[in-house]
């Protein structure tokens, strides 16, 4: 954080942040907010300073509850924790009767930066990219609730193509919700969240038996994805089987649609060269037999 702080705006720092309190399990995540709290909170500072035309305005503890409100957000696009499972003090919102998942879920774009950004990238698209481009589009625009599988080894432009769909899709006016099976990769994703977190899938599944994910039907998650046009999972190679087919069975409940996954259309994304053989109960020599 120190070298940060010399070079990266306080946008930038808010983000490092984030991803140290999630990823690095810091041994004193408060003694951190308080040691670079004004230095995550600078742009706020300055904002306040114009808005009251006060530029003697110090730090205080509105401007830091405000910074305290983006970190949480962020946390939330990634997993489901809060700033207190950190032991960092509550944000206090306005509204508290909003819940601050269904609050990220739901969280607002910029219709003109999203069609500067389509404008920009449409026109890079190869011919295949189209293709996937227009079929998902298309099963969104129409509510068919198609079901994709984006057959994407490193370097063909998944990453590219994926927030491009997702971009389309939020300039509609659309919800389109992108989680992948791993943290890294769903820091990569416009708006990304790890699927566990998203879906609450079940930590332990079986196909011999019909496992749910843990969504109430009339709570602020059910409520989201009754509204969802489109699930992007990238990394879905690197999932149970039985994690997809709990979702399958969630979403069919909460939507009340009989279609698979709820009449949503979904796009699975992945790469099955990159997905190791499972050995039951092996360990490494037995991985390594038959390797020069």
């Amino acid at each position: 954080m120190s070298d940060a702080i010399i070079s990266e705006p306080a946008t930038k720092l808010r983000e490092l942040f984030t991803t140290i309190l999630i990823f690095c399990q810091p041994s004193d995540p408060l003694e951190l907010w308080n040691k670079f709290r004004d230095a995550l909170c600078e742009d706020i500072l300055n904002r306040m300073r114009n808005e009251n035309q006060d530029m003697t305005l110090a730090y205080n503890d509105d401007i830091y509850n405000d910074g305290l409100i983006i970190i949480e957000d962020k946390i939330h696009e990634i997993s489901d924790k809060s700033l207190t499972d950190f032991g960092l003090p509550a944000a206090k919102r306005n509204n508290s009767l909003l819940d601050p998942l269904e609050v990220a879920l739901r969280k607002p774009y910029n219709l003109n930066d999203l069609n500067e950004y389509i404008t920009e990238n449409e026109p890079r698209l190869v011919n295949d990219q189209v293709t996937t481009y227009n079929c998902v589009m298309k099963s969104v625009s129409f509510n068919e609730g198609k079901i994709f599988f984006l057959d994407a080894p490193g370097g063909t432009g998944k990453t590219f193509i994926t927030n491009l769909i997702l971009a389309k899709v939020r300039s509609l006016g659309k919800l389109a919700l992108a989680v992948a099976s791993s943290g890294i990769a769903a820091t990569l994703l416009a708006g990304g969240r790890t699927a566990h977190s998203t879906f609450k899938l079940p930590l332990t599944v079986s196909l011999e038996k019909d496992s749910v994910c843990s969504i109430r039907k009339n709570g602020p998650l059910g409520k989201v994805l009754q509204d969802v046009s489109l699930i992007i999972w990238d990394e879905c190679t690197m999932i149970h089987r039985a994690h997809v087919e709990a979702l399958d069975r969630t979403l069919r409940d909460i939507r009340n649609c009989d279609k698979i996954m709820g009449g949503i259309t979904v796009m699975f994304a992945g790469d099955f060269r990159q997905t190791l053989p499972v050995i039951v109960k092996g360990n490494q020599s037995r991985h390594c037999e038959g390797l020069p």
